[in-house]
């Protein structure tokens, strides 16, 4: 890395907000003279931005940092960011001592400054800021690479402490932005052509405004009344913070998309308690007769699930099955439990083993696809608005999304195939599991 030409190469691990936050620096390096480049190789400055929540996550990042090890005579820079960064702190200079930077996600902020401390030559630059922070990471300078869809997050950090999840470690405290700059910054997106806007937060309906405005409902609908917005998403909700005026938002606004993704973990309330997740199985489903009582339109479910948490028995996972059957979600993204570091659920006692944990994964899943099966039938014959993602040349077939979220795979009778980002209405003619097949509507 030369002082006339300062590249940077940027890989990222993760959910959405790992990716949104990469748009965001790679924005911020590119205001300091930095260039993208595609390849290690080319780089002058590598960054890893990593991602705590799956299952030796951090084992993952040595590993893939080890393989960059064999660039390290090159003059590069190495630089760890996000959650497992900010989890394992100045043990990755122990480990891997070619590393020059070790940043956090509640520190990016503070990259500017760090990028002139690594460019004046210092070896070991940290960005860890612990729990107290308020600050959020607002940047004018986001270079976004979805050319559809535009990502705004509106609350950081976590104040849930779930007895199986690091967040709350690495993500530091629930802060939220102030309503009147989402809304600016949803403006600007439009103004660039944008017409789709996802709302992120790892509780994204726990969102206070600091300003005292504007409801996380009153939010909602405010970006949804956007010139030039169409689509509006959010994820992911807490039931803890999940409330009726935010259906009623869901009802009244048209551009706000009819799918709630709101993780259960468990049928069990046993088990829910153990969690730490501070709600019944009623006061879940309760919540879930909010979202199906909409008058408009039917709205979409999906959820998370953990399976084979410490202490769950035959009985608490059958609980899980027959909430299924209670709730019919469209969608469920089923995951083995997993211990992670320091959180409350590493004290206690995971007697299960991995093929019985594998086994209800299975069990669940099985279960899962034949209501979806059943669900998706319901579609065939209708006319369902698509945005358009991309081309699948294979199978002479254009893809997409639903509002519902749902992928939709159409055929298209003109010869020029509508552009990515359009939106297309299809009729449903057949479904798969995961998905929806349609032909397109003149």
């Amino acid at each position: 890395m030369t002082k006339t030409e300062k590249t940077f190469y940027l890989e990222t691990f993760g959910c959405q907000m790992n990716a949104h936050d990469s748009e965001k620096v790679i924005g911020t390096l590119e205001q300091q003279g930095y260039r993208q480049v595609d390849t290690e190789e080319d780089a002058g400055l590598l960054l890893y931005n990593t991602c705590s929540i799956r299952d030796k996550a951090e084992q993952k990042v040595f590993h893939r940092l080890n393989e960059y090890k064999k660039l390290q005579g090159e003059g590069k820079k190495f630089a760890v960011i996000g959650c497992v960064a900010q989890q394992e702190g100045e043990k990755i200079f122990e480990r891997a001592p070619y590393v020059s930077m070790v940043a956090g996600s509640a520190s990016y902020r503070k990259l500017p400054e760090m990028l002139a401390r690594l460019e004046a030559g210092e070896t070991r630059v940290t960005g860890l800021d612990d729990r107290q922070t308020e600050e959020t990471f607002e940047t004018e300078y986001t270079s976004r690479k979805n050319p559809y869809r535009a990502y705004i997050t509106i609350i950081e950090g976590c104040d849930k402490f779930c007895a199986y999840c690091v967040v709350p470690y690495t993500r530091g405290k629930e802060r939220s932005r102030g309503s009147d700059s989402v809304l600016e910054e949803a403006r600007r997106i439009a103004d660039m052509g944008y017409t789709e806007i996802q709302l992120l937060g790892q509780n994204v309906n726990s969102y206070r405004d600091p300003e005292g405005k504007r409801s996380f409902a009153e939010l909602l609908g405010t970006v949804g009344q956007v010139p030039g917005i169409r689509r509006v998403r959010f994820m992911t909700s807490h039931p803890r913070d999940f409330t009726p005026d935010i259906v009623q938002v869901m009802d009244e606004v048209p551009s706000l998309c009819d799918h709630v993704h709101l993780p259960v973990q468990s049928g069990s309330t046993r088990i829910l308690k153990m969690m730490a997740r501070e709600y019944t199985r009623e006061w879940y489903l309760e919540r879930i007769s909010w979202i199906k009582a909409a008058k408009r339109r039917r709205i979409a479910l999906t959820t998370d699930i953990i399976v084979g948490f410490p202490g769950e028995t035959a009985a608490d996972f059958e609980d899980t099955i027959t909430l299924l059957d209670d709730v019919k979600y469209d969608a469920v993204f089923g995951f083995k439990y997993s211990a992670r570091p320091n959180t409350p659920a590493l004290v206690m006692i995971d007697s299960l083993a991995e093929q019985d944990k594998a086994a209800r994964l299975q069990v669940l899943l099985d279960r899962q696809r034949e209501i979806q099966r059943l669900i998706n039938e319901n579609d065939i014959g209708k006319i369902v608005e698509v945005m358009v993602e991309g081309v699948n040349p294979a199978r002479g077939q254009i893809i997409g999304r639903s509002s519902q979220n749902k992928p939709v795979n159409f055929t298209w009778s003109h010869a020029i195939a509508p552009a990515t980002g359009s939106y297309q209405q299809v009729r449903i003619t057949k479904t798969l599991p995961n998905s929806l097949i349609g032909e397109s509507v003149p």
